[in-house]
């Protein structure tokens, strides 16, 4: 029993080191597609888009907000010298205007998640595009994004954001 498992853990041994010495022909490669999603300049110029198109809105509901936190304040403030119709009247103003802005916050804030994920989804096109194009001329076997573990032996993510740049 002992030789059956004795032949067995060779050929194991065998079929791991046959294996590592194809592995050694194979050119492997890394991206960092959280650095390329920070660093490259078709990223960059995408958060830069979405700020502008978002800042008007943005900038509005901060007026808004600061609107109604004057009036909540003053609610609370002149609430106990008000009569008792006046306050509920006010209250329900206050409650409509709030959510009216709860609204219109929400619906800011789906619109910018679909708009950027609409940037970062081009962003990621592009760079697959790069990578691919990186990867035929280089002649890499296989290029691996968002590992646990990578040598910087094999990180090819500094060319691919060059190549995003516009500079190889």
């Amino acid at each position: 029993m002992n030789k059956i498992f004795l032949a067995l853990g060779c050929s194991i041994a065998i079929g791991f080191c046959s294996v590592s010495a194809a592995a050694q022909d194979y050119k492997i490669g890394f991206v960092n597609s959280d650095r390329v999603l920070r660093e490259a300049a078709p990223a960059q110029a995408a958060q830069q888009k979405l700020e502008a198109e978002f800042s008007k809105r943005g900038k509005e509901l901060e007026d808004i907000a600061q609107r109604l936190k004057n009036q909540s304040d003053k609610l609370e403030k002149d609430g106990a010298v008000m009569s008792e119709a006046e306050r509920g009247k006010r209250q329900r103003e206050f409650a409509d205007a709030d959510r009216d802005f709860q609204r219109k916050r929400r619906e800011y804030q789906e619109d910018l998640a679909q708009r950027r994920n609409e940037e970062v989804a081009a962003v990621v096109e592009r760079a697959n595009r790069v990578i691919k194009q990186i990867a035929e001329q280089e002649k890499y076997d296989l290029i691996l994004q968002d590992a646990i573990y990578f040598s910087s032996k094999i990180d090819i993510t500094e060319k691919v954001i060059r190549a995003l740049n516009g500079s190889r």
